[in-house]
């Protein structure tokens, strides 16, 4: 399952396959699924309801992410997509503007395919 962005006028590519959690580790070392986990409390977050005047509110809400994971997690998928991209910390100064917030939820889906069992109920 592939998803193509816009970011910051380029054309991104995303996609998981099976062994996006094996490249994921291979990069940064650490179990793609273990580190998904650490998202669960940012789902019982509804972000429209983060007023962004309350100081206390959003100061919560940036200490329960880890904008580490956000990108490592994108650069996965992008590389999945593309084997040319370089490096993380090259393919990420390519662009100007990363807006982690709006791309994140539109990659959910994408996320959420290798976590799914096709097991019947």
């Amino acid at each position: 399952m592939e998803k193509t962005l816009t970011i910051d006028g380029k054309q991104v590519t995303f996609k998981t396959t099976a062994a996006t959690p094996l490249r994921y580790k291979a990069q940064f070392g650490h179990d793609f699924f273990a580190d998904l986990t650490k998202l669960i409390p940012l789902s019982k977050i509804n972000l429209k309801d983060v007023d962004e005047a309350d100081t206390e509110q959003v100061q919560e809400l940036f200490r329960l992410m880890d904008f580490d994971l956000f990108y490592n997690i994108l650069w996965s998928m992008a590389k999945t997509a593309d084997k040319s991209i370089p490096e993380p910390l090259e393919w990420l100064d390519q662009f100007e503007e990363f807006p982690l917030m709006d791309i994140f939820p539109q990659v959910q889906d994408l996320i959420m395919k290798n976590l799914q069992t096709t097991k019947k109920k």
